[in-house]
């Protein structure tokens, strides 16, 4: 008798310290540490290679495969954006755009952004 209750402590043990662990798996959803307060300006400044960037502002217009200049009103940057990331809703050069992603310098172009996700604002 004793031996089950010894067993029944165990594993009563490891049920309640494994519940406790169970919030931990829960992800976040909150805001990114994407810095706000960036402009196209500052970035063409001083560009820092995979920089997390978080931009509002207007596709002005596609230049290539995946390729649209983009505007937030202090510059213009190309703005590499993947077919699949780009959002259901209709967007145009008047729309008004949240984009996030990472600056991307090269040694004979200027710098560009590779956009994570694109988000039409209200």
């Amino acid at each position: 008798m004793r031996a089950s209750l010894k067993v029944f402590s165990v594993i009563l043990t490891a049920s309640v310290c494994g519940g406790a662990a169970l919030p931990a798996a829960a992800q976040y959803t909150g805001p990114t540490n994407a810095p706000s307060g960036q402009s196209v300006n500052t970035i063409l400044s001083k560009p820092v290679d995979e920089q997390a960037v978080r931009l509002q502002g207007k596709l002005l217009k596609k230049t290539g495969s995946e390729k649209y200049i983009f505007s937030d009103g202090t510059g213009e940057i190309v703005a590499e954006i993947d077919d699949k990331d780009f959002p259901k809703q209709a967007v145009d050069e008047n729309t008004v755009v949240e984009i996030t992603g990472e600056v991307d310098t090269g040694l004979r172009r200027p710098p560009e952004i590779e956009v994570d996700t694109v988000r039409v604002l209200p």
